[in-house]
Parts: structure tokens; sequence; C-alpha cells
């Protein structure tokens, strides 16, 4: 499929290590780095996990202009938070847009909802992922 990528082709990396009880990230560093890679390079569309717990993940994703995330659904609540660019996102009955403007805008979906996540401009989103206690590490 075009503008997507795989597991397969991005670069291996070290995990980011927890100093003390908390860890932060400059997420426009960060962003700077996933664009750099060839993965963006080649197909415009990269992505990084920052944290991952048994139950909950957070990862920033960058999307080229005109790159798409295909229709798919997890079984996890999700939020998107747009960073940079601005999004649309095909929904059962409705079509969302998403911009980063000042403090970004951030979406909430229900579990199990069907999404496709479109670019319309080069953007970089945060994606969070949550496991409802029965669902852990599914």
């Amino acid at each position: 499929m075009p503008n997507e990528t795989s597991p397969a082709t991005r670069p291996a990396r070290a995990p980011h290590p927890v100093n003390g009880t908390s860890l932060s990230f400059d997420l426009a560093a960060e962003a700077d780095k996933l664009r750099r890679e060839p993965t963006w390079q080649a197909r415009g569309h990269n992505a990084k996990t920052l944290v991952k717990h048994p139950d909950f993940r957070v990862v920033l994703i960058a999307l080229r202009a005109g790159a798409r995330m295909s229709e798919h659904k997890t079984d996890h609540c999700v939020t998107i938070h747009a960073l940079e660019g601005k999004l649309r996102l095909q929904l059962p009955g409705e079509t969302l847009e998403l911009a980063a403007g000042t403090a970004g805008s951030l979406l909430a979906l229900e579990q199990t909802v069907l999404h496709d996540i479109e670019a319309l401009t080069d953007s970089l989103f945060v994606l969070s992922l949550g496991w409802s206690k029965g669902a852990v590490g599914t």
C-alpha cells in the first residue's frame, strides 16, 4: 500500500531510560529524528513508541501530506492529539478534521471504532492507547 509502513521497515531504536519516577520528551527533537530516518524519507510515515507499559502506550507519529493509515480499529481506548499539521479522520458516518493550532486538537475514540487517518498537510500527532483491565496484554 502506498505511503504506509510495516514494523519490519522501521529502524530499531533503543528504549528511553526512565530516570527516577518520570520520563519526559522533547517532542520537537523526537519529531526531527523521525523525519530524518529512511522510513520517513521513503514512505512519509514514521512512528516511535515513547511509553510502553502493559496497559498503556504513547506513540509519536509523523505523516507526510497525503500519507494515510488505512481503515483499522483497536480494542483499546484511543486518543489522537494533533501537534503539527492537519489530519482527516474518516469514522463510520462522519469525517473529522484535527488541526494543530495553538494547543492542538484532541480526539478520543471509543473502542472498536473503525477509522482511517490521512495527513492533509505534513503532520505530527501523539497516539495514546489504553487497555481496559480485562483486555491487558491483548
